[in-house]
This record gives C-alpha cells, sequence and structure tokens, in this order.
C-alpha cells in the first residue's frame, strides 16, 4: 500500500558529496518515520538517519558514525525524505535503502507498517 522510490546513488571519490531522494506513494493517511538505513557487503544493515514526525514538529536523529557529515530532512507536502551527505569516505560504501513507518487505514482501523524501497548503491572510491 506504500511504494518508496529512491534516487541519487552512484560513484563518488573521497570527499565527495551526494544527495539521496525517496518519495512514498500509495494509500497512507500519515508517516510517522521516515529515513535511511545501509547495508555494506558482507555486515547487518544498519540506521544512518532518520526524521519523525510528532505534534511538535518534525524530528530528526542522525547515526554517530555519519553525525557531522551526513543530514537527513524532509518535505511532508511531498511525502519525500532526503539524505545529504558530504565528506563521503570509501567505508559509506553501501546499499542505502529508504525505510517509512505508515498508518494505513483499513476495515478495522488504522495500523501502522514499516515499507521498505529497493536501495539504491552509493560507491566511494577513487
Amino acid at each position: 500500500q506504500v511504494h518508496l522510490v529512491e534516487s541519487g546513488g552512484g560513484l563518488v571519490q573521497p570527499g565527495g558529496s551526494l544527495r539521496l531522494s525517496c518519495t512514498a506513494s500509495g494509500s497512507f493517511s500519515d508517516i510517522v518515520v521516515m529515513g535511511w538505513y545501509r547495508q555494506a557487503p558482507g555486515k547487518q544493515r544498519e540506521l544512518v538517519a532518520r526524521t519523525t514526525s510528532g505534534v511538535s514538529g518534525v524530528k530528526t536523529s542522525t547515526a554517530d558514525s555519519v553525525k557531522g557529515r551526513f543530514a537527513v530532512s524532509r518535505d511532508n507536502a511531498k511525502n519525500t525524505v532526503y539524505l545529504q551527505m558530504n565528506s563521503l569516505k570509501p567505508e559509506d560504501t553501501a546499499v542505502y535503502y529508504c525505510n517509512c513507518d505508515a498508518d494505513v487505514r483499513q476495515s478495522g482501523g488504522s495500523f501502522r507498517y514499516s515499507y521498505w524501497g529497493q536501495g539504491t548503491q552509493v560507491t566511494v572510491s577513487s
């Protein structure tokens, strides 16, 4: 019921920048959490950064490993989350996945589900 489409991955040299985008479409009443995970070869998927929408606005959180280099932002009107990645390092090489927790109205009420995008490859290499 929610489809996530990512874009913006690619090959970049160390020290370079990339901006990832992820747009949600489908049938949902609200997207509560929207953010980014990554998975490098042979490693577990890890949280990179995410946004949480609440009554007081949108809050962001970023993993310590990318703090100061990556920034997550969200455009609620476009149902889109962005990940600005600066000062990229070879260890940032991974498949980056968009994830969201969305509220979906069904016959029995409103339920929250988690959805994943198909992933976009980011390679940092000289």
